[in-house]
């Protein structure tokens, strides 16, 4: 719970740039539990567990354990989302190829759309890494098109021709992600969860929707940007206490 904590202060003091004050993150207790439950590798999982309602969840492994199954999110077992079994139609192979967000050419298109909309690029990173993992051409069961998954519609409203286009699909996505914030009073998860399910959703249900896919996502992406966050603190702490310590490798050679 500490560490759920720890992280859970750094998505409001993280998530947008100097621009925009930081606010607290609201998250209901079933959602902070789901997120702690999920909070595991974020490498690209290589299964999809495909529901009657046309929603889909990637995982690492799986498990029938009576009336439900458990999807396991890492290797590690420590984050799942258990699914009524009726509420499965199939599963399939996760062909999705693994790609590295590190990509020059990815990083400066991130960068660019976060700055002009004034998000944390990290933040619009793990977003492409649920959406998408990386891939431009990867296409979801509802048409969603591209890296950060836009669907035609909302590709129109954004005024993207090509959502397989890199640059055009990011600035869209970013622009919509940032329209989202700014609807919610900048509440991280109901803009999430309405980028996942759509605004009627999350409207209807006055926060995140009961479904599993859209659960999984919020937590998915929550908890690689707040390990990214926590990673960059750490690294700062490293290079401020590391930079004490050439006077004192200095005096040690001059004592000895």
């Amino acid at each position: 719970m500490q560490r759920f904590n720890e992280m859970n202060h750094l998505v409001h003091t993280e998530m947008r740039r100097k621009p925009v004050p930081s606010r607290p993150l609201r998250v209901s207790m079933a959602c902070v539990v789901f997120m702690m439950l999920a909070f595991v590798s974020t490498g690209f999982a290589g299964d999809v567990a495909v529901l009657r309602n046309g929603f889909s969840i990637r995982h690492d492994h799986r498990e029938v354990i009576g009336n439900v199954t458990r999807l396991y999110l890492g290797a590690d077992n420590s984050g799942y989302v258990e699914v009524q079994n009726a509420e499965i139609d199939h599963f399939e192979k996760d062909l999705a190829p693994p790609q590295s967000p590190a990509a020059p050419k990815l990083n400066e298109l991130v960068g660019s759309a976060s700055h002009r909309y004034h998000l944390d690029p990290d933040l619009v990173n793990s977003v492409i890494r649920a959406e998408s993992g990386f891939n431009p051409k990867a296409v979801s069961r509802k048409g969603a098109k591209g890296l950060m998954q836009l669907e035609p519609q909302t590709a129109a409203e954004l005024g993207v021709a090509d959502a397989f286009d890199p640059a055009a699909n990011v600035e869209g996505g970013t622009r919509y992600l940032n329209d989202l914030l700014v609807r919610y009073n900048f509440d991280l998860i109901k803009a999430l969860a309405a980028y996942n399910a759509g605004p009627g959703r999350v409207e209807q249900y006055h926060g995140v929707p009961p479904f599993q896919e859209t659960q999984a996502y919020v937590a998915r992406i929550v908890t690689d940007f707040n390990r990214k966050k926590l990673a960059e603190r750490k690294t700062a702490q490293v290079r401020k206490v590391s930079g004490r310590k050439p006077v004192a490798a200095r005096a040690s050679e001059v004592t000895q």
